[in-house]
């Protein structure tokens, strides 16, 4: 009887996430690097910023931030160890999560649905990889999930706080939040007076929304001059992408959301359209019958795909994640209700057993880079790596009025020290006039400019071969300017190495 109040999937399955996260260990992405420097400086009293001095908002996530800095603040001030303190973090997040799951699964009447997805959501590449890479997308999914069950459980005003600190943690949180205030407008129109009815529509309900977002606007005014993200405006003019880039990419994803390309080629991709449309469809139809208030769950990966889809930016990988929680719940539901169907319950646990050895083949005992641990395969570091290494040797020769400039500013900025010019523009907003480039400049979506070199006058240049490879590596005045001090090998995204360059003349 003590094994059995032990051996409880909402107990065991947490377990396992946060067990596969610490095995896994911290393996940094580039830009969890810059929070990281973001959450330092505040610590360090420069403020919440990138370069001391310089108040650029270059980053999205000032929740997340926020919370590090002050984790790290009782734990080694500027010394913490900032990606055990978000790997932390994070695993405890992805457990709450698998947890949440499990509850949605049993108010939906659907119990083995909620495991189900909640298992797969613990081991699956797509949670564990970001969550040991020091983004803020487990907490992200962590606060979208509870503010889902907590809409589910008629307790609004708690899902409307919830949802406000997803949007500063977030801004495409927007995207569900607002399938929540539609659905809460509707059950005001039809049902608040019934009995047993969702609670009506209240102004501290509006306020718990939006407490969180105007606290964080008026500091955003304050100390930046908006609350606009200068990362938002510097990707939208930098990145060169085809309009169909962001549906191709969100539709490879959603067919093969257990990874089965990995076994199957890309003919899963095929297959995998109809299926899931069907089986989540199923899910979602009956669902929503059962439970009317509960149709943002299943219409949210659906507006996701179609946001992002229109607004087609450059699709990160940690982008991916966040719909696939509510994603899997929905299959599960489907599955579970044509299990039911056919009176084959064995059915469903069959299939979550397909779909979790499936999701398994994307981890490798040994990875490529990064600690020799277990750990999903698609967590590479190796360009991290190259850029801490530069970043650190930058630290022993960059004196304090020198810049540094680098097309990717995470681990060099972080290890460096050094005062860091964006060539992307997310933290030098004077950056961002020079693009969008000629379509030649541009070898793959990102280029750097020459004139943004010429006239800014960088003391280093950092970056991968392919961003240079059309611009500035065929600029006589960029290269009479510049000495390549070092060539570092690397064919990643197709580089012929990691050029590491420096001015030839004073400023």
């Amino acid at each position: 009887m003590r094994w059995r109040r032990v051996a409880r999937p909402e107990l065991l399955i947490p377990l396992l996430a946060i067990v596969l996260r610490v095995i896994a260990g911290p393996r940094v992405i580039d830009d969890a690097y810059i929070l990281f420097r973001y959450a330092q400086n505040l610590i360090a009293g420069d403020g919440f910023v990138f370069n001391p001095g310089e108040p650029v908002f270059g980053i999205t996530t000032p929740l997340f931030g926020g919370l590090l800095a002050a984790l790290a603040a009782v734990s080694g001030g500027t010394a913490a160890p900032f990606p055990a303190l978000a790997l932390g973090v994070n695993a405890v997040s992805d457990a709450a999560t698998c947890w949440l799951l499990i509850a949605l699964g049993r108010r939906l009447d659907r119990p083995t649905a909620g495991i189900l997805a909640a298992l797969v959501w613990a081991v699956a590449p797509m949670s564990v990889t970001f969550a040991i890479g020091g983004m803020e997308t487990s907490v992200f999914i962590l606060l979208m999930t509870a503010t889902l069950y907590f809409h589910s459980s008629r307790r609004p005003v708690a899902a409307a706080g919830l949802a406000g600190l997803s949007l500063i943690t977030r801004p495409d949180a927007l995207i569900l939040v607002t399938l929540l205030v539609l659905e809460r407008v509707r059950q005001a129109w039809r049902t608040r007076r019934k009995a047993g009815a969702y609670p009506a529509m209240r102004w501290s309900e509006a306020a718990a929304l939006l407490a969180p977002v105007a606290a964080w606007a008026i500091v955003a005014w304050f100390a930046y001059g908006s609350p606009i993200p200068q990362s938002i405006v510097a990707k939208a003019a930098a990145y060169h992408l085809p309009a169909e880039a962001g549906f191709v990419r969100l539709l490879q994803h959603f067919a093969t959301p257990f990874l089965e390309e990995l076994a199957f080629g890309p003919a899963a991709i095929a297959v995998g359209i109809p299926v899931y449309l069907i089986l989540f469809s199923l899910g979602a139809m009956e669902a929503i019958r059962r439970r009317p208030g509960m149709w943002p769950i299943f219409a949210y990966p659906a507006a996701y795909f179609l946001a992002f889809s229109i607004a087609n930016p450059l699709i990160f990988r940690w982008y991916l994640a966040s719909p696939l929680p509510t994603f899997f719940l929905g299959i599960f539901v489907g599955v579970a209700r044509l299990a039911a169907d056919l009176r084959r319950p064995a059915l469903a646990w069959a299939f979550g057993a397909a779909a979790l050895l499936l999701t398994l083949n994307g981890w490798t005992l040994r990875p490529d880079s990064g600690p020799t641990r277990p750990a999903p395969q698609m967590a590479f570091v190796g360009l991290e790596e190259l850029y801490t290494d530069i970043g650190r040797r930058l630290n022993a020769v960059v004196v304090p009025d020198e810049v540094v400039a680098a097309g990717d500013i995470g681990a060099i900025g972080f290890f460096s020290r050094a005062r860091i010019l964006d060539l992307l523009g997310l933290i030098s907003p004077q950056v961002v006039p020079y693009y969008p480039l000629p379509d030649e400049d541009y070898v793959i979506n990102f280029a750097v400019s020459s004139q943004a070199i010429e006239d800014l006058r960088p003391d280093y240049v950092v970056i991968l071969e392919v961003y240079g490879r059309e611009t500035v590596l065929q600029d006589p005045g960029f290269l009479h300017a510049y000495r390549l001090m070092e060539t570092v090998p690397t064919d990643l995204y197709g580089s012929r190495g990691m050029l590491v360059f420096q001015r030839l003349t004073s400023p």
